[in-house]
């Protein structure tokens, strides 16, 4: 059995087609195979067939639907009542629109890969499966719910095989095609931008500029807003001569239009070869960072966690399993110094501008532009940065890894407009103004994991050789990477010297920390990063809590020993969860939060206390 819904709702018999007469039929078939196997809940189905004025024996006549549905298509489908609705099971059918997804997704990874043709000739075939309207012969109030998504969904593949043609150098035979589309669609700015390309690479400037003019008017007559990011981007590029062929070329070079000459940065770090204990997180983000078949990716991710427990690892290691499925490039930036101070907005914008091949000389000016007022040239001078971002990110299917935020407002700058393009940011904030991100919260490893990463970092004879004393290393570290890899390190660097050395020197709490320095590794640094970012009274508030240990404590706790109350004590321990610096382990029996420090951070928070208790040197 055969089924399409790319069109007038159809089922085919071999070369039969059932005869599905009315309109409340094929609305009963087309909503069954939309859900794709879901229950369809009889208020859904009597919506679609009715709207929202049902006559009394709706649940009646749907029942009658069903059975005449299922005389109609025979024994090879079952419609099975399932409450509150029913499902259509067909696992010998085919779908046209599964047909077309499939097609569709193939040639988006195809056209990521820069494989033109073999996209464009998918994408034509995932589009040659539609035989008119969506939907069709079906009610209104059908129509209403699925037709848009699915009119989307074919705009959206139609745009991709454009896109790919015009990499292949077929922008002549484009035009007239595309000038039929944007009378059709005049709201569609992508369209419009391709047919303005094609228009500019046969040598028709005038007529490129002349459809901006026009989508312009449209846009603001209509919606009363101006051209977005991919318009407004592609009449600069008309304007100073960069989309490839330029006027007069005629046919070109068709591979090299495909980007403009825009460079492709790939700015992120050496992969990381192995990356332990995080293989269901990597899996998970991995899924995540994979663009939708329409080719929007998730416009933000944020992995957080404590100071050390290997944030910046996993997004890296992330973001090159998913390079191939951002093709525009790979851009990196660390949003703080060594000691923690925020990099300037300003001077991350200007890195970023240069790896996507603009040179903004207002960047270089030391007192920005505009005039003798500082303050004002600073503000118009990150204006400007902040214009010329977007409009080189628009419609570049883009990853952009931000390391280190420390707060919301530093990012939002440097978030590109571009839905194609996604944002991996790392933070030991929780950021909570950073929306539709999907978080990644990182705790300490597990054991098992702990141990296979000092091994990995060690080697396994001197662990091996004293097994009591690996435990008490892997107990002493408390699970955190970071401190894990001081030890592996030292233990490497050493080995002779039996792990039960190390193991000695870490037993004393007071200098532990000073232990777990090694080489540019150094966990009380990572720790005082985080304290740095916090205001002043905060580190007293750590101070004072430490004394509870790494024993779980209620806010009823923390306000005795802050001597303040329970409220003011609740507002103080959400900032230090904020930061990554307290943990919330569970709640007791009436549904009360419990916190617990890890144990490095209560050994961080003695050591301060220790430093502001010692004479000053003389």
């Amino acid at each position: 059995m055969d089924f399409r819904v790319l069109g007038p709702v159809e089922a085919m018999k071999g070369a039969d087609r059932v005869a599905l007469t009315g309109s409340k039929v094929p609305t009963v078939l087309a909503a069954l195979l939309l859900a794709r196997g879901r229950v369809v809940s009889d208020a859904r189905m009597s919506t679609l067939l009715w709207g929202w004025e049902p006559p009394a024996t709706s649940g009646a006549q749907i029942y009658t639907y069903m059975s005449r549905l299922r005389k109609l298509l025979g024994d090879e489908v079952a419609i099975e009542r399932r409450p509150p609705g029913y499902a259509l099971r067909a696992p010998r059918s085919t779908v046209d629109l599964i047909e077309f997804e499939r097609l569709a997704e193939r040639g988006r990874a195809e056209l990521a890969a820069g494989r033109n043709r073999e996209a464009s000739a998918l994408l034509g075939q995932a589009l040659g499966l539609w035989r008119g309207t969506g939907i069709s012969g079906v009610t209104d109030h059908l129509a209403e719910a699925e037709l848009p998504r699915l009119e989307e969904a074919r705009m959206h593949v139609l745009e991709r095989r454009i896109e790919a043609d015009l990499a292949l150098g077929r922008h002549e035979r484009l035009t007239a095609e595309l000038t039929g589309l944007v009378a059709e669609y005049p709201l569609r700015e992508k369209l419009r931008a391709q047919l303005m390309t094609a228009l500019y690479r046969c040598g028709r400037q005038a007529e490129a500029l002349r459809s901006y003019h026009e989508g312009r008017d449209v846009l603001a007559d209509q919606l009363g807003i101006d051209p977005g990011e991919t318009l407004g981007s592609t009449y600069h590029a008309v304007l100073v001569g960069k989309l490839g062929s330029g006027p007069g070329a005629g046919g070109g070079a068709p591979a090299a239009d495909a980007d403009d000459g825009a460079p492709r940065p790939s700015m992120l770090p050496a992969d990381v070869e192995e990356l332990i204990g995080r293989e269901s997180e990597l899996e998970s983000m991995r899924k995540q960072l994979t663009p939708e078949p329409d080719g929007r990716g998730p416009r933000g991710l944020l992995v957080t966690g404590m100071a050390g427990v290997g944030k910046t690892a996993l997004a890296v290691r992330a973001a090159h399993a998913a390079a191939r499925h951002y093709p525009d490039g790979q851009l990196f930036a660390e949003l703080t110094t060594a000691d923690g101070t925020p990099r300037s907005v300003r001077d991350v914008l200007t890195m970023l501008l240069r790896a996507l091949g603009a040179v903004p000389d207002l960047a270089d000016a030391p007192g920005g532009v505009g005039g003798a007022d500082g303050s004002y040239d600073e503000r118009t001078c990150l204006d400007e940065l902040i214009r010329l971002y977007r409009i080189r990110t628009a419609g570049k299917r883009l990853l952009v890894v931000l390391d280190g935020a420390v707060d919301s407002g530093q990012l939002e700058p440097l978030v590109p407009g571009s839905p194609e393009a996604t944002v991996l940011i790392t933070s030991r904030a929780r950021l909570p103004r950073v929306t539709q991100a999907r978080t990644t919260v990182l705790t300490p490893l597990e054991d098992g994991a702990a141990l296979d990463l000092l091994v990995s970092v060690a080697g396994r004879a001197q662990l091996l050789a004293d097994p009591a004393a690996t435990q008490a290393l892997l107990a002493r570290c408390g699970g955190l990477p970071l401190a894990l890899r001081v030890v592996g390190s030292r233990l490497a660097s050493r080995p002779r010297w039996p792990a039960s050395w190390l193991a000695n020197r870490l037993a004393e709490p007071s200098t532990r920390l000073r232990e777990l320095s090694y080489g540019g590794l150094d966990v009380r640094g990572a720790l005082l990063t985080s304290l740095r970012q916090l205001p002043r009274h905060t580190g007293r508030t750590l101070m004072c809590l430490a004394a509870l240990g790494t024993e779980p404590f209620r806010a009823e706790t923390a306000a005795r020993c802050l001597a303040e109350p329970e409220s003011t004590a609740e507002q103080r321990l959400e900032r230090l969860v904020d930061a990554a610096l307290l943990d919330i382990c569970g709640v007791d029996r009436l549904g009360r939060p419990l916190y617990r420090f890890h144990e490095l951070v209560v050994l961080f928070s003695q050591s301060l206390g220790r430093a502001r208790a010692e004479p000053a040197r003389t």
